[in-house]
């Protein structure tokens, strides 16, 4: 521990205040002494010999007088070998190791390591002596699972320095020297396979930002079609309790084509997270074969933590998601939800007495929202190689509206938007994704032409459908009944998916291009269609007969006999393509 300290002058919940004895800065770690324990705290304000820190833990007891030490360290994330599979909370304290220490309640004052001590790892080094390096470069590289983890030149090393020495190829613990580095004064730095960073602050160490232009498969037919997220991309998904947010999360961060994800619940209620744990170890990577948690980092502050916390959690994913990023690595990054992250920023901007913004949240809340999104990105490295951080965050405004500050203010910096509807999870279709009110701005997997066609096919649907809400069904002309069938058919076979199936649950590229094409057809088809009853069969029919072919194997015997019994029930009605889009050419029809 540094020498500066401080006493406490003031509680006011997480907040105290502090008379300082010697200078600090802004986002340094403190220690509040409080009878036996060292409460972990941070300085967010300093007013001349005051300054304001918010407590990561519960300040009961805590009184006038009580000591203070300053670390004359930033809050800061421990990074190396040993972050994959692991379950921190958001001062990065492994909470299995926790658990098994302080029992089922978690006791205050206990910061342990977040990599494992004990543990050896296979180094092998890429660099020799003699050899330039700076921040960021790779020294050398031990295997993390199914990837090699690179050993980092520390990321504040902003100068060339050159290898004095390196180790040989070897087993070693994460504090063992296996480097000297000397900078160009001549000073030389001992280097472990592990090092610091603070978490408020942004890596940088790469060549180039790239722009986000290659779609992030999910496998979700309604995502990478019409909404699509690209690596190194940002979304969010604002919707009520209850419309799928969290199994939307799930399902994503299993079938996603990245290579690395970190789960931060950053205030979610302890059953969502205890579900989430439960679950995790014994999901089978499709990738792998192997346990989905082997490629996966889950941060964990619930709603019963102390609120503080929160915010160290968001900052400690997005840092670890950056570290990984610098390994040429996909990472994809969700944070469930950002809007408790929000609260929390308002109940301690409320302890400062700051003047309050909308709905009582903070003035610069847009510009903390921004500042957390902009470390999404894609990036070249100074090897060649491409990275990329892709940042998901869940919204949940209260009510599900989605006019409220915090919704507004991520809308304006992330590049989809896929709003969850209370009316659709309500009518049991999955994923919950209005179709009329989400976006992206990122390009898809899919032709924007076909899939723009598509859409407005939606749109006219569901405007047929508020039109016989007034008129009736017998007031509607069976040109606009047969419009209104075909988006219907669209949503329940192209837009839901059943995440139940072991085949519907996730679709591969190949095989969503294969049959958007086929539904596409269907579409643009010009049908002999007599009446609306006809209509009305032909479509429940061929649905039934869809919903089937989705649930078969790709190639498969079933798959090529129902396709080729939705071939023929097109090919009976088929009159010719409608005049306005002609995406199969003059040959016409499905066969």
């Amino acid at each position: 521990m540094a020498e500066n300290k401080g006493q406490v002058v003031g509680v006011n919940g997480n907040m105290v205040s502090v008379e300082l004895e010697g200078a600090v800065s802004l986002n340094e770690v403190g220690y509040l002494k409080t009878g036996s324990k060292s409460l972990k705290s941070e300085v967010i304000r300093i007013k001349g010999r005051q300054a304001e820190l918010q407590v990561f833990e519960m300040t009961r007891g805590v009184g006038i007088g009580d000591e203070v030490e300053f670390t004359r360290e930033l809050l800061a994330v421990e990074l190396g070998p040993g972050l994959l599979g692991q379950v921190f909370d958001g001062l990065q304290n492994p909470l299995p190791q926790l658990a098994a220490r302080c029992g089922f309640f978690l006791e205050r004052g206990v910061y342990l390591s977040a990599l494992p001590r004990e543990k050896t790892w296979a180094f092998t080094p890429v660099v020799q002596p003699g050899d330039q390096v700076e921040g960021g470069d790779a020294l050398g590289t031990v295997p993390e699972g199914i990837f090699l983890h690179r050993i980092m030149v520390p990321f504040d090393i902003q100068e060339n320095c050159r290898v004095v020495s390196i180790k040989p190829a070897g087993d070693y613990a994460v504090d063992e020297k296996v480097a000297v580095i000397e900078d160009s004064r001549g000073q030389k730095r001992e280097l472990t396979m592990s090092f610091q960073w603070p978490v408020k602050r942004a890596v940088t160490c790469y060549q180039e930002r790239l722009r986000p232009d290659e779609p992030m498969v999910t496998k979700l037919r309604l995502i990478d079609t019409f909404f699509p997220v690209a690596l190194g991309g940002t979304y969010c998904i604002p919707g009520p309790f209850g419309a799928g947010k969290t199994v939307l999360q799930q399902v994503t961060s299993r079938n996603a084509e990245v290579d690395i994800v970190i789960l931060a619940a950053c205030g979610e209620r302890a059953g969502e997270v205890v579900e989430t744990l439960k679950e995790f170890p014994e999901l089978i990577d499709p990738r792998t074969g192997k346990s989905l948690m082997e490629r996966t980092i889950i941060i964990c502050n619930t709603s019963s933590m102390p609120v503080a916390a929160r915010e160290a959690s968001v900052y400690t994913a997005v840092t670890l998601a950056e570290y990984y990023r610098q390994m040429g690595l996909n990472v994809l990054l969700l944070a469930d939800s950002t809007s408790r992250w929000a609260q929390a920023m308002r109940e301690m901007s409320g302890r400062l007495e700051e003047i309050p913004g909308e709905e009582a949240f903070p003035a610069y809340l847009e510009s903390t929202i921004a500042a957390f999104y902009e470390r999404a990105g894609k990036v070249r490295l100074r090897d060649g190689k491409i990275g990329s951080v892709t940042i998901g965050g869940t919204v949940s405004p209260a009510g599900g509206n989605f006019e409220e500050p915090v919704t507004q203010a991520t809308l304006k910096v992330v590049g989809a938007f896929h709003g969850l509807s209370r009316e659709r999870s309500d009518a049991r279709k999955y994923p919950a994704i209005h179709p009329m009110e989400s976006w992206s701005k990122y390009p898809g997997v899919l032709d924007a032409k076909k899939v723009e066609y598509v859409r407005q096919m939606i749109f006219r649907g569901n405007e047929v459908s508020q039109m016989m809400k007034v008129v009736g069904e017998e007031g509607t002309s069976l040109e606009d009944y047969i419009v209104y069938l075909k988006g219907d058919f669209v949503d329940d076979v192209y837009l839901q998916q059943n995440s139940f199936d072991p085949v519907d649950n996730a679709v591969s590229k190949t095989r969503q291009e294969h049959i958007f094409n086929n539904i596409l057809t269907i579409l643009t088809a010009r049908l002999n269609l007599e009446n609306k009853d006809s209509a009305r069969t032909f479509f429940a029919q061929l649905r039934q007969k869809f919903l089937d072919y989705n649930g078969s194997q790709w190639q498969s015997e079933k798959f090529t006999n129902l396709e080729k019994e939705i071939i023929g029930s097109i090919n009976e009605k088929y009159l010719g393509t409608t005049e306005d889009f002609n995406p199969v050419g003059p040959e016409g029809p499905l066969g």
